[in-house]
């Protein structure tokens, strides 16, 4: 009994969105459709970014980085979600799991720090618009990115901390798509309390701080844009509105998952499935039908790979046409 008790959890079974058999081609086919469109939407924001000189601005810049940033959200569970729609028995293993909460702290840490970053950059941009390229210059924008990295790679590297250690030898059904890690730690052969509040004080310090900075930010930006009326303004504006929405909806179901204690595990699975599949889907959509900009630079690239698609395609008419 004693070996028993003390024997190391080897595999995980996650329960997933769902128990019922009958839902899973449905939801397969759903979540398959759902993280194509996220693929897509967030490559293009790259690709429009990159190929368009006029995008190359600060704003532009971390723009590509958060639709990035959006795919590797989105990429750490989804593929084995989809998988699992296919399987009855859903198991992973403990370095998978591990590997999980490693990157979902990893990739939703950076994407806290980088909108702060984009929130400082219309700041700047709305309150100090003739210093705005020599403060918001290349170097800085490349050094936000970093910090923003660096940030969640220390907070992944302290939540992991709290985890790596404990004891597994009993109960081993986490109920979600992915390794959660409040539902993980539950799971634990110890009393999990102090392990839980210290999991919630850290993840809860990241999420409120930047928050907080970012309510700030807006608060200062929305005051000085009420107090100017001029064309710029509006266009300011329309870019703002793009930004909170954006924040609204990936902090509000961050918050509520690790900041408030009383969720249940059902609550939990609706708002993961929203910042892990709904918040990177949403951002494209979001940024692209505000922005009249980034369309335009969208039109041009349609164009230009429909004329080299066009022109190809007369090349090798021509060359069937002399070789018969």
């Amino acid at each position: 009994m004693n070996e028993t008790n003390h024997s190391r959890v080897t595999e995980f079974v996650l329960l997933g969105l769902s128990n019922s058999q009958e839902l899973q081609p449905f939801l397969f086919v759903i979540f398959s459709l759902l993280y194509l469109a996220i693929l897509l939407g967030n490559f293009l924001i790259i690709l429009t970014v990159t190929s368009d000189s006029h995008l190359h601005t600060p704003m532009y810049f971390l723009l590509a980085n958060l639709s990035f940033v959006d795919i590797c959200v989105a990429s750490f569970a989804t593929p084995k979600m989809i998988a699992d729609f296919l399987v009855e028995q859903k198991t992973i293993s403990f370095d998978a799991c591990l590997a999980q909460i490693f990157f979902v702290h990893l990739f939703t840490g950076s994407e806290m720090v980088l909108l702060v970053s984009m929130a400082y950059d219309r700041y700047v941009a709305i309150c100090k618009p003739l210093h705005y390229m020599t403060i918001m210059s290349r170097r800085v924008c490349i050094i936000l990115v970093l910090i923003s990295w660096l940030v969640g790679f220390i907070h992944t590297t302290s939540q992991l901390a709290f985890t790596i250690n404990l004891p597994f030898c009993g109960p081993n059904q986490v109920d979600s798509f992915f390794c959660d890690l409040p539902l993980v730690t539950k799971l634990a052969c110890i009393d999990t309390y102090v392990v839980s509040l210290l999991i919630v004080a850290d993840s809860g310090f990241l999420s409120m701080s930047s928050f907080l900075l970012l309510v700030v930010s807006y608060t200062v930006i929305l005051i000085t844009v009420r107090k100017r009326s001029s064309a710029s303004m509006a266009k300011a504006r329309s870019t703002l509105t793009a930004h909170i929405t954006v924040v609204t909806l990936f902090f509000g179901p961050c918050i509520f998952i690790y900041v408030w204690p009383f969720s249940s595990y059902s609550v939990d699975k609706v708002l993961a499935v929203f910042y892990t599949i709904f918040t990177p889907i949403l951002n494209p959509i979001i940024y692209t039908l505000r922005n009249k900009e980034v369309k335009a630079a969208m039109l041009k690239l349609k164009s230009r790979y429909l004329k080299s698609g066009q022109v190809s395609a007369a090349i090798r008419n021509v060359l069937f046409l002399e070789t018969k």
